[in-house]
């Protein structure tokens, strides 16, 4: 047993000047070298200018890699900072950095993460570039936004099946030109049914006097409020969704 500690304690050191950090939600614990600096293992709040003060920290003593676990999204603001500092960030997995046998009680995550790291033996996860980060993000938004679309138009043509309106039976999407106009005014208050007619687009297939008959409405005061709160809503996110369609 004994040789074996000595074996692992003798293990090469591949990159000398590593760090290991410790990602917490209020805090980070950040571990260097014993031999680079009299306190090797330093505490730094979460806030920006804590982030800023432990860049420069480390790039004062010559640190080039840091190696840290991804908790959460704790991790980004921390790997952004240090990689505008030009030091290689390397986002290692948690279960990795774990199942590593040879850990001691009295060695806290940063130390582990350092001393691993220094030993080459951390496998950097996947962590596209910034412009493919940044085009995930757009595209994961736009997904959220027409699922939060799709919701909302059911949502509002829940609210014409309550007034007994037959608008999606004569056009073909309650979202399209003569839908959205029709809409708009009734959620601006007009109930005539000749009127409503009267907006239908000249490419719908629906005669003047089928719109006319399906917008004879049921409109009931006690109907009111729930209508009034979620067709304008509705209205808000089927705008928003036709945005979508017509950028893609």
């Amino acid at each position: 047993m004994s040789s074996h500690k000595g074996k692992a304690a003798g293990l090469p050191v591949i990159h000398d000047r590593a760090a290991g950090i410790d990602v917490g939600s209020r805090f980070h614990v950040v571990a260097v070298g014993a031999d680079l600096c009299a306190e090797p293992v330093q505490t730094f709040q979460a806030f920006t200018s804590d982030l800023q003060r432990m860049a420069d920290w480390l790039v004062a003593i010559g640190i080039r890699t840091v190696a840290m676990e991804s908790t959460g999204v704790y991790w980004v603001p921390v790997f952004e900072v240090l990689e505008g500092r030009g030091i290689e960030v390397i986002l290692a997995n948690a279960r990795e950095a774990k199942a590593v046998p040879g850990r001691k009680s009295d060695v806290n995550d940063a130390q582990w993460l350092q001393r691993l790291h220094a030993c080459g033996l951390l496998r950097a996860s996947f962590r596209p570039g910034r412009d493919i980060a940044a085009l995930r993000v757009y595209l994961r938004l736009r997904e959220r936004h027409l699922d939060f679309a799709a919701a909302h138009i059911q949502h509002m043509q829940k609210a014409l099946t309550f007034m007994n309106l037959q608008l999606h039976h004569v056009v073909a999407d309650v979202t399209g030109v003569t839908g959205m106009k029709i809409i708009r005014a009734i959620v601006n208050g007009q109930r005539d049914p000749q009127v409503l007619a009267q907006m239908r687009d000249v490419r719908c297939k629906a005669s003047l006097e089928t719109v006319r008959a399906a917008l004879v409405g049921n409109y009931q005061p006690r109907r009111g409020t729930a209508r009034s709160s979620q067709t304008p809503s509705a209205l808000t996110c089927a705008r928003s969704c036709i945005n979508w369609r017509v950028s893609t």
